[in-house]
This record gives C-alpha cells, sequence and structure tokens, in this order.
C-alpha cells in the first residue's frame, strides 16, 4: 500500500500540470516568506544607506559604522543559535510573530537613537564608563533589538519550507523566498533617500518599521500546520509528506525493527542537543561554509554606500540608481540558484549531489569581483555590475546552502542547525567587518582609501571556492543523518 502511494505521488510529481492536481496552496506560504524576508531586509539596510549623512552629522569614523554594524552581527550570531531551538520549540507559527514583533521594534527604536544614545551614557557614567559617543551607543543599542528579532527570520523560514515542500521543491521555494532579501534591498535604496530629504532620517526608520507589523496580519491569518491547514487538499499534503516515509524507515531500520508508516504521522518531540548535532560532519560543512560566505554579503549589504561615497562621490539621491540595479541582478540569483540544481537532479543525481554541483558552479563566479577595483577607473558602474553579478552568486549559494540542511537531516532538528550555521555566518560578518574597518581608516589615513576597498573585494571574490572545498572534503557523498 506504501508502494502504490509513493508510486502515485511520483507519477503526479511527473505531470506538467502538477499544481492542478495537487493544489499550490504551499505557495501561498512560500510568498508570505517572500514579503516577511523583504521586510527583514529594508529594515536592515536603513541604516547602511543612511550612512553618509549620520557619518556627517555624528563625525563617524569607519571603525565607528564597523562597531555599529558589528554589535548588529554579533548578537545576530549568537540569537540565531538560539533562534533556531526557540523556532522548533514554539514552533513556525508562533516563532516567527514574536521574531517580527521584535525587529520591527528594533526598527522604530532607531529613531529614537540620540536620546537613547543620551540614557545609556549617562547610566554607563554612574558605572564609571566614559568617552562613549551618544550616537554610536543609541544606535548600537537599536540594532542590538533588530538583531534579536531578525535572527528568527530564516530558521522560521527554511522550517517552514521543509514542512510546506517536499526536498525536491525545496532549494527552489527557497531561492524565491530568499530573493525577498533583494527585494527588499532594490526598495530600501529606491525609497529611504526620499523619505530622508524630504521628511528627515528619523522618518525613514519609522516608516520602514512599521512594515512589519501589516505582515502580521496576513500571517496570523493563513499559516497553519500542514496537518491543520484546513485551505490545504488532501493529495497536497500527501505530495508535501512523499519523503516522510523514507525518513521512517531509516529510523525503524536502524532500531532492527519494521518500519511503520504511521509512525511518520505525528509530530516528534525529541529533544536533539547541540552537542549531538556538532557531532556531524554534515553540520560542520553547513557551518563553515556559512563562516566564510555570509560575511560576503554582509559586507556589500552594510559598505556599498559608504564605498561608493568614499571612492566616486555618489550619496544621497544619486544612489537610488546603481543599488537599485545591483540588487535587481541579485533577485535572478537567489531564483536562478534556487533552479539550478533541478537540471544536475533531471540527470539521475540526488537532491545534495545536485545542490553541491550547482554550488561549484556558483562558487566560480564571485571572482569575477577581482575585476571591480581595476576596472573602475573606466566609471563607477563597471564595480557597480561586477559586484552586482559577485552578490547575484552569493544569492544562488544561499539558496542552495540553506537547503542542504533539510536535504540531510529530520525536519525537526532543520531549525537548530540552520541556527547554529546562522551563528556561524554572523560571526564571518563580525570579522569582515571589524576588518574593514580599520583597513578603510588605515588607508584613508594613508589617502588611498581604495586599496582598503581592493583587498576586501578579493576576498569577497575566493570566499566561496575555499568553502566549496571544505564543505566536499567534510561530506563528499550524499549521507543524510538518520537514528536522531
Amino acid at each position: 500500500m506504501l508502494v502504490k502511494s509513493t508510486d502515485k505521488l511520483s507519477e503526479l510529481s511527473a505531470t506538467p500540470d502538477l499544481n492542478e492536481r495537487v493544489g499550490k496552496y504551499r505557495w501561498t506560504i512560500c510568498a508570505l516568506l517572500f514579503f516577511a524576508t523583504t521586510v527583514n531586509y529594508l529594515d536592515r539596510q536603513v541604516l547602511s544607506l543612511l550612512q553618509p549623512t549620520l557619518a556627517e552629522k555624528y563625525n563617524w569614523t569607519n571603525n565607528d559604522y564597523a562597531n555599529i554594524t558589528s554589535i548588529f552581527q554579533f548578537v545576530y550570531a549568537v540569537s540565531l543559535l538560539f533562534a533556531g531551538r526557540i523556532i522548533d520549540k514554539l514552533g513556525t507559527k508562533k516563532g516567527y510573530v514574536w521574531a517580527i514583533i521584535i525587529w520591527s521594534v528594533g526598527a522604530l527604536l532607531h529613531a529614537l537613537a540620540i536620546p537613547l544614545g543620551e540614557g545609556l551614557v549617562t547610566f554607563f557614567g554612574w558605572l564609571g564608563i566614559t568617552a562613549l559617543s551618544v550616537s554610536v551607543v543609541g544606535f548600537m543599542f537599536g540594532r542590538i533589538v533588530l538583531a534579536v528579532g531578525e535572527a528568527g527570520n530564516f530558521p522560521a523560514a527554511i522550517k517552514a519550507t521543509a514542512e510546506y515542500f517536499p526536498k525536491k521543491e525545496r532549494s527552489f521555494a527557497t531561492g524565491i523566498f530568499n530573493s525577498g532579501a533583494n527585494v527588499g534591498a532594490i526598495l530600501a535604496p529606491l525609497t529611504v533617500p526620499w523619505i530622508e530629504v524630504n521628511w528627515g532620517w528619523q522618518a525613514a526608520f519609522i516608516a520602514i518599521g512599521v512594515i512589519g507589523f501589516l505582515w502580521l496580519l496576513f500571517w496570523t491569518a493563513f499559516y497553519d500546520k500542514p496537518e491543520k491547514q484546513k485551505r490545504l487538499s488532501g493529495a497536497e499534503l500527501a505530495y508535501i509528506n512523499s519523503d516522510k516515509d523514507e525518513e521512517v524507515v531509516s529510523r525503524e531500520t536502524l532500531k532492527g525493527a519494521a518500519p511503520d508508516p504511521a509512525a511518520g504521522v505525528g509530530p516528534d518531540v525529541r529533544k536533539i542537543s547541540w552537542l549531538t548535532l556538532l557531532g556531524f560532519r554534515q553540520t560542520w560543512a553547513f557551518v563553515l561554509g556559512k563562516f566564510l560566505t555570509d560575511g560576503v554579503w554582509w559586507f556589500f549589504l552594510f559598505w556599498l554606500p559608504a564605498y561608493l561615497k568614499a571612492q566616486y562621490g555618489i550619496e544621497k539621491m544619486q544612489i537610488m540608481l546603481p543599488l537599485a540595479v545591483l540588487y535587481s541582478m541579485t533577485m535572478f540569483g537567489s531564483i536562478g540558484g534556487g533552479w539550478f540544481p533541478v537540471y544536475f537532479m533531471r540527470k539521475g543525481l540526488t537532491a545534495y549531489d545536485a545542490r553541491m554541483k550547482a554550488m561549484f558552479v556558483i562558487a566560480l563566479i564571485p571572482l569575477v569581483v577581482l575585476a571591480a577595483q581595476p576596472l573602475g577607473s573606466i566609471s563607477y558602474w563597471m564595480p557597480v555590475l561586477l559586484i552586482g553579478i559577485g552578490a547575484s552568486a552569493h544569492q544562488a549559494w544561499s539558496a542552495n546552502i540553506f537547503t542542504t540542511v533539510s536535504d540531510m537531516f529530520p525536519k525537526r532538528a532543520v531549525g537548530s542547525v540552520v541556527g547554529i550555521g546562522g551563528m556561524a555566518g554572523g560571526f564571518g560578518g563580525v570579522v569582515i567587518s571589524k576588518v574593514g574597518g580599520a583597513l578603510f581608516d588605515y588607508y584613508q589615513g594613508l589617502g588611498h582609501i581604495q586599496t582598503g576597498y581592493t583587498i576586501m573585494f578579493s576576498f569577497c571574490a575566493v570566499a566561496y571556492i575555499i568553502a566549496w572545498i571544505i564543505m566536499k572534503m567534510l561530506v563528499p557523498r550524499y549521507k543524510p543523518i538518520t537514528g536522531i
């Protein structure tokens, strides 16, 4: 009976009108994840677009700005570790609600950075800690709250994808919702400078910050676990769960018992410790891949406005078009990267092997960033376009590296593993931001800040191929985790 059911699902998945046969509500959930990620990156990017104005107004050095971005990345990294565990415990729906409430409040707090900073500097003065910048401390506080909330986005989104999509569709679904990062990055430079010019920098944080509360209305109305989702057809639920039989068989076989098809129906709530997860090479492959490559995206996201001003004198309204073009390019990378492994799957490779093959090709693309600075003498559009290609490759890489977790781990462990890897990626971002701030101040003092950016772009170019080699060494063949 089980075999017949699986065969039927395979037959359905092979037909071109799959959505019409089994339903397509899962794509509604994907759309919700897409918009949440868009809001996530809108809130995250406001500060980088206002950096030229704020740095001039409050006399920030590159190192001051690096400290503000680094505290976000550090807290985000640590919070990701716990966010994955909390999402696994609370469930996707409640976990996402709390995450977006906290990060939207954090976004709004940036508008109050100066009075908050004054209060915090006074408090630290009572403790004997002096020589603090009011503006830097105030913005750091806002970034801390923002980071705690935003850490919940990707663990929750990846978990929702694992709940609503079979393995063969997960990288594509991940690519779609992950492209929300690109849309957020496109919308931010199109809106934030205009809001700043017309209403002031505080209004930019407020206007963007309230959007998250609107998203909550749709999430609470349309999301529920697939087993409880009334809008989901029986055929679509069976299609979503078509991978579950394999997980049940593997677990029961390890116990020496006959497989029980009913065992996969209810949720498995056994707790998996972090130490247990860290004992697997698969976890370390994801962790090191994220550590080496996440910082590249952070660097592009937080430092590009500063780079365009420092090297080409571009800021405020002028910056809208180049950044919009650059981040528009990344959207194609995210969606295309999610689809790319399907090409290799159709040639008979497993989902994981197809993903790794696609990731190798993707890892070669950022090498074009090596030419960004040499060709910048022609026009600032040369580095913008070349960095756009590198950033597009990052999004394609990201869509696939996230999905390697759901390929190899049981669904109940996905949030925790993503949290561990996300923490590593956040720490990688801290390193890049701090190193970048120090390099830029040093070479700016020498009157040649271009050299600092050349060094940083060189690392951004080679990080992915290094990461892929390490991941392949750790997990040379597809090996799913079973028996935990």
